[in-house]
């Protein structure tokens, strides 16, 4: 469908350039680490982004084995590959190309994520998304979005816009929830650009937000000019401005994804996020008594 340009009268500026860390996770698991700790408070309610991404099956062939969760979502978006989740609450499901996996950890769940593939490229994205004090001792939810239920829409210029949450040019998208229900509102794009084009998106002027570019290069274009976001570059964007315009070339592509601060005190503890210290503490001996969850 043909999306509406909207007017972006005050466009949001780049405020700063992040470079990833690579590590390894789960059972070796190679990706880099875009959002970390410390940049939390600054990208509330965003608690981390990571991107995997190989052809060789070492950096990926162990994957991640039974784990813990509490306090949060986790938003597993997959390029290319095909992974398969189980959990103790019961949820099972195969996230492969173009898919989406979310998950709400709410008050404890195991769960593992291993590949189903011996070779080729895995590709994708995993976003945790803080929930508010009050939901975070809910119960476990998940939901497996295949590639052919996120919305795509096509701007008069021709860029291709994946709608996974929130709401693009009046294209809502697969994670649409109510805001006293989902209070962070989140947005979530994949956008790809076609040609020399410019893509604008409104934004909540109380949203944090940032661009995560994984093919090729783009501009944001903010009031005194424009910002190159090289590839594999986090731009996190100025907390002024009614939206963003950005600029890109054929192949470029991005990640767009903004949301409400929730202005919570933040306890993290490896995989499990909360609110106080002593919360942590619970967290980690419902864990180790196999409570968690329960």
């Amino acid at each position: 469908m043909q999306g509406m340009t909207l007017p972006i009268q005050n466009p949001r500026a780049v405020a700063q350039l992040v470079a990833g860390r690579p590590t390894r996770d789960g059972a070796g698991v190679r990706l880099t680490r875009v959002l970390t700790a410390d940049l939390q408070q600054r990208l509330d309610p965003f608690l981390m982004l990571d991107q995997f991404g190989s052809d060789d099956p070492k950096d990926y062939g162990g994957g991640f084995p039974d784990h813990p969760h509490r306090g949060f979502e986790t938003v597993t978006y997959m390029i290319a590959g095909r992974m398969r989740h189980k959990d103790s609450a019961g949820h099972e499901g195969l996230l492969q190309n173009g898919g989406v996996q979310w998950m709400t950890a709410g008050r404890g769940v195991v769960h593992s994520e291993m590949p189903e593939q011996e070779d080729g490229v895995m590709e994708g994205f995993q976003l945790w998304l803080n929930l508010p004090s009050q939901q975070k001792m809910c119960a476990p939810w998940y939901r497996d979005i295949q590639s052919h239920e996120v919305p795509e829409m096509t701007t008069a210029q021709g860029v291709l816009v994946r709608v996974i949450a929130g709401e693009s040019h009046g294209t809502a998208g697969a994670m649409h929830r109510l805001p006293k229900d989902f209070p962070s509102n989140p947005l979530y794009l994949d956008v790809h650009f076609s040609g020399d084009q410019v893509f604008t998106q409104a934004l909540p002027t109380s949203h944090n937000a940032f661009v995560y570019v994984y093919r090729g290069q783009v501009d944001v274009q903010g009031p005194q000019g424009h910002h190159t976001v090289p590839l594999q570059r986090m731009a996190i964007l100025a907390n002024a401005g009614d939206g963003v315009v950005l600029r890109g070339q054929a192949g470029s592509k991005l990640l767009l994804i903004s949301g409400q601060p929730l202005h919570e005190p933040i306890a993290q503890h490896g995989p499990f996020v909360m609110n106080t210290h002593q919360e942590l503490v619970q967290a980690v001996q419902d864990f180790q008594s196999g409570r968690l969850g329960r």
